[in-house]
């Protein structure tokens, strides 16, 4: 809390993280005094009802994943703010880890007009008036050109979709369907000519072969 005043009254951006009694859940917070939630707009549960960590109890705690849940989340610490630093990927505003069920909670919380801190209600005053002063971006809307092609060697044509009328006038009849729903294609309702198929005989199989085998 005495950082988060100080960071808060020098107008200093910082990183905060911290992992739970129970050792097995944790998170980072980027902290924009003014812009973002500091550690006092939405505080623990032990700092805001002011209670002893001394009498907190730990029952169930396993002392094996203290230091490896304090290890993941200092790692997720570290990249956040190297990705901050040298301003590659996405930034985390708030990224919480849950390591019984491998969950990742991200959020953006802002700040909280009635935080108890003064220091953050003055940087949120400050925010909002830069905000204010900030010329507005117009945003321009671009219009798609249609794209002609000047030569067409494969003779690509565009047409629109194809009607139930049309789909009937080609070939079967179209099926009784609910309201939104068409179909592809339909079956024909006469045969398809078979002059490309081979006519029945009946000669045998090993006659076929051998007038095969002469050609």
């Amino acid at each position: 809390m005495a950082i988060n005043t100080a960071c808060n009254e020098l107008g200093q951006i910082w990183m905060e993280s911290g992992v739970s009694e129970n050792a097995v859940s944790g998170h980072i917070q980027l902290i924009i005094p003014g812009e973002t939630a500091c550690f006092a707009c939405a505080p623990p549960l032990v700092v805001a009802a002011n209670i002893d960590e001394k009498t907190l109890k730990k029952d169930g705690v396993c002392a094996a994943s203290l230091p490896t849940t304090m290890g993941v989340v200092a790692g997720i610490l570290v990249q956040n703010v190297l990705k901050y630093l040298l301003k590659f990927g996405t930034v985390s505003y708030y990224l919480g880890y849950n390591a019984m069920q491998d969950f990742f909670p991200t959020m953006h919380m802002k700040a909280n007009s009635q935080c108890n801190d003064r220091y953050c209600r003055i940087q949120q005053e400050a925010y909002k008036k830069r905000e204010a002063e900030r010329p507005k971006v117009e945003v321009v809307e671009v219009e798609e050109e249609e794209v002609v092609h000047e030569d067409n060697d494969w003779g690509i044509e565009l047409v629109s979709e194809v009607t139930d009328a049309e789909l009937q006038a080609a070939s079967g009849t179209v099926p009784d369907l609910p309201e939104g729903i068409t179909v592809a294609y339909t079956i024909p309702t006469q045969e398809s000519p078979r002059g490309d198929m081979v006519e029945e005989t009946e000669q045998s199989l090993e006659e076929l072969m051998a007038q095969m085998r002469k050609l």
